[in-house]
C-alpha cells in the first residue's frame, strides 16, 4: 500500500504526518513519541549508528564517537558541499542528511504500515536571509537529498503555512491569523485568512497576506545564552598578560551546534596550550585547563545541551540551577560547578535576537497591508516559541488578539499531511 505524507525535517526535532483516511495523525517515530530528535551518533565503541533520543543517550553515556545535530542548518551554506570524518572515513554532509531522512521515512512507514513515495516537506520562509539564489539552492539540495532517501515526488510548503492549515482544521469561523513559528533554526511569520469554508481549497495564495522570516531560532537562543553564561567559565573574556582579550573564535564555534566538532582538533588544542603560556592570572589559566579537558573529552555537545536545558527551564521558572559536573580541569576533578541563572539573564543574553524578531513581526503585519488591530489570533508553534519575553512583546504589540498555543512540535507535520492529501489528490 502506498500513500503520501507530510515531513517536517526540523533543526532540533522532526515529525511525519499521515492522513489515515479519516483524520491526520502524527506517526510514532521513537519510544511511542511523534518526534525524532534530529540527531545521529556514530558509535565508535560499538561500531553502530543510532538516531534521536537513543543517539543523545549513547553520547551522554560516554561512548566514543561522533555526534551530529542541527544538520538542517547546513542547508544553504557552503558546508553542505563538504565532508566530515566519521569512524575513519569521509562522509559527505549531503549523504549524512539523506541517511537521517531515510531513517525518518523507514520509521514512519513502519508506524503507518504504508509505503511513502510522495511527500510534502516543510521549509522555512528563508533558508538564508537576503540571498534568493542561496535560498533556491538550499531547497533544491533538500529535494535531491529527499529523492536520494527514497522519495519519488517532492513538494514544499512554508512551515508557518503548514501550521496554519493544522489550526484551520479545528476552527469554526473565519479568523485573521498571525502564525508565529519559531523552530530550532528559523523564525517564520505569516498572516493568513482561515475559515472552515477555505480548508479544502487547494489554491490558497489569495488567503496568504504575507509571509516572512529570519534565520533565528532556538539554537541561536542557546548560543547567545552559552556565550554570556557558559563560555566565560572556559576563559572567554579573560585577558592575557599583555592585556589583549582571549581570542573568541573557538568559543563561538563551541557555542554553535553545527560547528562544535570544529573544536575537536589538535590545532585548537595547540592554540589553547600556546595561549595558556601567556596567562598570568591563575584563575584564567584554570579556565583554559577546563577548556582543554572539555576538548579532550569531547564534551562540547554536552555543554550545548546544558545551555538548551537552562533556556527551556527558564521559560517556566524565574531561576534555575544547572549542574556542570563535567566542567572542571583534569588536575582538579573534585571541583564541581553548579551555575545559577535567572530569567533576566536569559532575556538580556537574547535581547538582540528579540529586537530582530519583533521587527520581522512588524514587517509581516505591514506587508499584509493591514492594521495590527485586525489580527484576531496569534498562533504559536515551534519548539522555541515558548520564550516568555517574546510572548510578552507580541502581547504588547497585539493586545486585542487571542493567543493560541499549537502543538509546538507537531503542528507543522500535521499541516503538511493535510497539504499532502490535497496536493496529491487524495481527499
Amino acid at each position: 500500500m502506498t500513500s503520501v505524507c507530510g515531513l517536517d525535517f526540523g533543526t532540533s526535532n522532526s515529525t511525519v504526518g499521515f492522513h489515515d483516511g479519516s483524520q491526520v495523525r502524527l506517526l510514532d517515530l521513537e519510544d511511542q513519541k511523534a518526534t525524532l530528535p534530529s540527531v545521529i551518533f556514530f558509535n565508535a565503541d560499538l561500531d553502530e549508528i543510532s538516531y534521536g533520543r537513543a543517539a543523545l543517550g549513547a553520547y551522554l553515556d560516554g561512548y566514543e564517537g561522533r555526534l551530529m545535530r542541527s544538520m538542517k542548518s547546513l542547508l544553504g551554506t557552503s558546508l553542505i558541499e563538504g565532508h566530515t570524518e566519521v569512524q575513519g572515513r569521509r562522509l559527505a554532509y549531503k549523504q549524512l542528511l539523506s541517511q537521517y531522512i531515510a531513517e525518518l521515512k523507514q520509521r514512519a512507514e513502519l508506524a503507518a504500515q504504508s509505503r511513502f513515495e510522495c511527500a510534502v516537506f516543510g521549509r522555512p520562509v528563508f533558508f538564508i536571509d537576503d540571498n534568493p539564489a542561496a535560498d533556491k539552492k538550499a531547497e533544491q539540495t533538500l529535494r535531491e537529498i529527499a529523492i536520494d532517501a527514497g522519495f519519488k515526488e517532492i513538494a514544499f510548503q512554508y512551515e508557518p503555512i503548514a501550521a496554519a492549515l493544522d489550526y484551520e482544521s479545528r476552527i469554526e469561523q473565519e479568523e485573521l491569523v498571525l502564525v508565529v513559528d519559531i523552530g530550532g533554526g528559523t523564525a517564520d511569520f505569516s498572516v493568513i485568512r482561515l475559515s472552515p469554508e477555505r480548508r479544502n481549497k487547494i489554491e490558497r495564495q489569495s488567503d496568504i497576506l504575507s509571509n516572512t522570516g529570519v534565520h533565528i531560532g532556538g539554537t541561536d537562543f542557546d548560543k547567545y545564552l552559552s556565550l554570556q553564561q557558559l563560555m566565560p567559565l572556559l576563559g572567554m573574556g579573560g585577558r592575557l598578560s599583555n592585556g589583549i582579550e582571549m581570542p573568541s573564535a573557538n568559543y563561538f564555534n563551541l557555542a554553535t551546534w553545527h560547528t562544535i566538532n570544529l573544536v575537536y582538533s589538535q590545532k585548537v588544542v595547540r592554540e589553547i596550550q600556546d595561549i595558556s603560556r601567556d596567562i598570568n592570572d591563575p584563575n584564567l589559566r584554570y579556565r583554559c585547563a577546563c577548556f582543554l579537558q572539555l576538548i579532550e573529552q569531547r564534551d562540547g555537545h554536552w555543554l550545548a545541551l546544558k545551555a538548551e536545558e537552562a533556556k527551556i527551564r527558564l521559560s517556566d521558572a524565574e531561576m534555575v540551577q544547572i549542574s556542570l559536573e563535567r566542567l572542571c580541569s583534569k588536575d582538579d576533578r573534585s571541583q564541581q560547578h553548579v551555575l545559577s541563572m535567572d530569567r533576566a539573564q536569559l532575556d538580556a543574553a537574547i535581547a538582540p535576537l528579540f529586537a530582530q524578531l519583533n521587527k520581522t513581526i512588524v514587517d509581516a503585519i505591514s506587508h499584509a497591508g493591514i492594521d495590527g488591530s485586525q489580527i484576531t489570533t496569534v498562533f504559536f508553534t515551534g519548539g522555541a516559541s515558548g520564550i516568555r519575553g517574546l510572548r510578552q512583546d507580541i502581547k504588547t504589540l497585539l493586545p486585542n488578539a487571542k493567543m493560541v498555543q499549537g502543538d509546538v512540535f507537531g503542528s507543522i507535520g500535521a499541516g503538511l499531511a493535510w497539504d499532502a492529501k490535497r496536493r496529491f489528490n487524495e481527499i
